[in-house]
C-alpha cells in the first residue's frame, strides 16, 4: 500500500448518556482513555482515543451527552460538544438496542443533519441484551430518525462482548479521506497526563457511589513531582483534591473511618500506575467546593477555559 492510500480523520462518537459511548471507544481503541461509569455526564471532556491501524487513523472526539445547560459548566460542555461536530469525517450515533428512541435521540439527529458533509453511522449499542426479533423491530425505528440525511451504515455491535467491533473500524476506515496521520502511531491519546490522572481518580470515586453522587464532583491536581530515583520506570508524587458540592458528600467519599478514601486511593493508583507506566505515590483530600460548577477560575484550571 503506498501512503498516497493512507486514510485519516475526525469521527465524533455522539448519543444520550450512558448509551455505551464509553464502552464502545475503549474497545475500539484498545485501552482504558475514556472513562466507563454507570453515571450520565460523566465523561467530561472530549477526549479524544486514537485509532491506529495499517490502512487509517480515526481520532475520536468523545463528546459528552448534549443537555440542557443549566450552568456555566453545562454551556461549555456544550460548547465543546458543537465545535466537535463541526470538523469530523464521520459521525457515529449510538443507539441502545434494548431502549426505543425518544425526544433525546431525535433532537441529537437533527443535530447531526446540521452536518451534510460528515457520513453519518448509526450504532446500535448493548446488541447482547435482546433477541433477534427485537433487534429487527428496533433497527426500523433507527432508520425513521433519520430525517434529511440516510445513514451511511447501521451497524449492530456489544462492545461489551467485542462483536462487530473488528468490523465497524473497517468500515470506519473506509469511510475517512485519504491524508496522513495526525498524531505518531503509538498515541492513543491526545488527553495531557494531568486530564488523564483526575479522570481517573474521579472514576474511582464514583465507581462505589453510584447513586448516592451527583455527576457535580470533581478533581484537581494540587501538585505532580517525580522523584529523582533510579530505575526502569519513573516515580511520581501526585496530590490530589476531589471536589464535592455538600458537606454530606465529603461523608460519602470518605467511608467508615476513612476506609473508602483508602479504596478510592488504591484503585485510581493502581490504573495510573498502568496508564502512565509509572510508580505512584498517591495522596487524596476531599474538599467542599460550593458552587464550584459556576466559578470561571476554576473552571479554567479544571480545563474548561473559553480560550
Amino acid at each position: 500500500m503506498g501512503m498516497s492510500d493512507f486514510r485519516s480523520g475526525f469521527v465524533a462518537i455522539v448519543g444520550r448518556p450512558n448509551t455505551g459511548k464509553s464502552t464502545l471507544i475503549n474497545a475500539l481503541v484498545g485501552s482504558k482513555i475514556s472513562i466507563t461509569s454507570p453515571h450520565p455526564n460523566t465523561t467530561r471532556h472530549a477526549i479524544r482515543g486514537i485509532v491506529n491501524q495499517p490502512a487509517f487513523q480515526a481520532v475520536l472526539v468523545d463528546t459528552p451527552g448534549i443537555h440542557k445547560p443549566k450552568t456555566l459548566l453545562g454551556h461549555r460542555l456544550n460548547a465543546v460538544v458543537g465545535e466537535s461536530m463541526d470538523s469530523v469525517d464521520i459521525v457515529m450515533m449510538c443507539l441502545p438496542a434494548d431502549e426505543t428512541s425518544g425526544a433525546g435521540d431525535i433532537f441529537l439527529a437533527q443535530e447531526i443533519a446540521k452536518h451534510p458533509r460528515a457520513k453519518k453511522f448509526a450504532l446500535v449499542t448493548k446488541t447482547d441484551l435482546i433477541s433477534k426479533e427485537k433487534l429487527a423491530l428496533r433497527l426500523v425505528g433507527i432508520n425513521d430518525l433519520a430525517k434529511g440525511f440516510t445513514w451511511d451504515e447501521i451497524v449492530p455491535i456489544s462492545a461489551a462482548i467485542h462483536s462487530q467491533i473488528d468490523l465497524l473500524a473497517q468500515l470506519i476506515g473506509k469511510a475517512l479521506p485519504t491524508g496522513p496521520a495526525f498524531y505518531p502511531e503509538d498515541m492513543k491519546s491526545d488527553q495531557n497526563q494531568e486530564q488523564l490522572i483526575c479522570e481517573l481518580i474521579r472514576e474511582a470515586a464514583m465507581r462505589d457511589a453510584r447513586e448516592e453522587l451527583p455527576h457535580s464532583i470533581m478533581v484537581t491536581i494540587d501538585e505532580m513531582s517525580e522523584r529523582d530515583e533510579k530505575g526502569s520506570r519513573p516515580f511520581f508524587d501526585i496530590h490530589a483534591t476531589i471536589h464535592v458540592e455538600r458537606d454530606s458528600q465529603t461523608g460519602i467519599i470518605l467511608g467508615h473511618k476513612g476506609e473508602r478514601l483508602k479504596d478510592i486511593g488504591m484503585r485510581a493508583r493502581a490504573d495510573i500506575e498502568r496508564e502512565l507506566n509509572a510508580r505512584i505515590f498517591l495522596g487524596l483530600h476531599v474538599k467542599v467546593s460550593k458552587e464550584w460548577q459556576r466559578d470561571p477560575k476554576l473552571l479554567q484550571r479544571l480545563g474548561f477555559g473559553e480560550n
